[in-house]
């Protein structure tokens, strides 16, 4: 289990160091100046929905892949699909992170929030455990 939860470990740091990289080089972020508050008007908040949609459906999707799981299996044999819902999760708030950085840099506090609760869900030995636990439903 050590060595797959290895292999977690790496593709959750690569996905972070990734996203982490392009707000530093297109987030041009030189002064707190550009983690204000942006004004939000009719025509942006479909930006401010991004990181809320992107934290509901990758928690959904999370959990609907999580229910494929066999009960009578242990850790191991069920750590594939673990691995699996992970990825999906952690792509979809990457991916949103991106998007609002491109799209829209006055949202660029609202993509460091996603950065940061993506850091914040990396694989360890009892989430996995709970997480393959709770998928009793």
């Amino acid at each position: 289990m050590q060595e797959k939860l290895k292999t977690l470990k790496i593709i959750h740091l690569a996905i972070c160091a990734g996203t982490i990289l392009a707000y530093i080089v297109l987030g041009q972020i030189t002064s707190l100046d550009a983690l204000k508050l942006p004004t939000i008007d009719n025509d942006s908040i479909v930006y401010l929905l991004i990181p809320f949609a992107a934290f509901s459906v990758s928690n959904l999707l999370f959990k609907m892949q999580l229910k494929k799981v066999n009960p009578k299996a242990s850790v191991e044999e069920n750590l594939p699909v673990y691995q699996t819902a992970s990825i999906i999760r952690w792509a979809i708030l990457e991916g949103a992170a991106l998007v609002l950085l491109i799209l829209k840099k006055e949202f660029i506090l609202f993509g460091i929030l996603l950065i940061v609760y993506l850091i914040t869900i990396h694989p360890t030995d009892d989430r996995i455990k709970r997480d393959l636990n709770k998928s009793d439903f």
